[in-house]
């Protein structure tokens, strides 16, 4: 029996596995609750649709990138700060590659899926960002992570096929991708200016 506070994590983990198996079109909720060990109305309770088991799991993605993170080298570009944590990402997602592509495939056949999960994909990305401290905010901020997650997707096609042991041809991809964003738009500013201690303003007396 599962213990509730781990049954979050341990239906994400059921589902992938289900998705694994190349049927995630004609998965149904009754069969993730099934397989899960939980009942219609404690997966409805946690996750209202499979959508939102997806999100779920890019959201724990996120987290163990964010928690993997090292000090900043300041000797490194803003691309390769980038490159660094979309790998990153790219190596927490690989124990479940088959479901991935099992997922991305009956996707391509239903836009609307698409569409749905298209917010969740911009958030992960300007978490990527700002761990790679480029800025995300402003108008040029959501261009910069609209072209990321071009990056992203088209690098995603690559890494579905790389059985190299150290996904050489994913980060020549990453790579190469990385430097024609860069090309075309100035993608990587420098990373945010802090100030001095000289440039800080005076604390105001209360």
């Amino acid at each position: 029996m599962v213990r509730k506070a781990d049954r979050p994590r341990h239906i994400v983990e059921t589902t992938l596995k289900l998705a694994a198996e190349g049927r995630w079109p004609y998965i149904g909720l009754r069969d993730i609750a099934a397989a899960s060990g939980v009942s219609l109305a404690e997966l409805h309770e946690l996750y209202p649709s499979k959508t939102a088991i997806l999100r779920a799991w890019a959201d724990m993605i996120d987290a163990e990138v964010l928690a993997s993170a090292t000090a900043l080298d300041p000797e490194d570009s803003p691309r390769d700060r980038l490159f660094d944590v979309l790998m990153r990402r790219f190596d927490a997602m690989q124990d479940n590659r088959a479901a991935v592509a099992a997922i991305l495939q009956a996707t391509c056949r239903d836009p609307l899926a698409g569409l749905c999960m298209a917010p969740g994909l911009m958030r992960s990305m300007r978490w990527m960002l700002e761990a790679a401290d480029i800025r995300t905010g402003g108008p040029k901020g959501g261009m910069i992570t609209r072209v990321v997650v071009g990056v992203w997707l088209a690098t995603l096609r690559v890494w579905l096929k790389d059985d190299s042991a150290d996904m050489a041809a994913t980060m020549a991809a990453l790579d190469r991708n990385l430097i024609r964003a860069e090309r075309l738009m100035s993608l990587l500013p420098a990373g945010r200016k802090r100030p001095t201690p000289e440039a800080e303003p005076d604390t105001v007396a209360a």
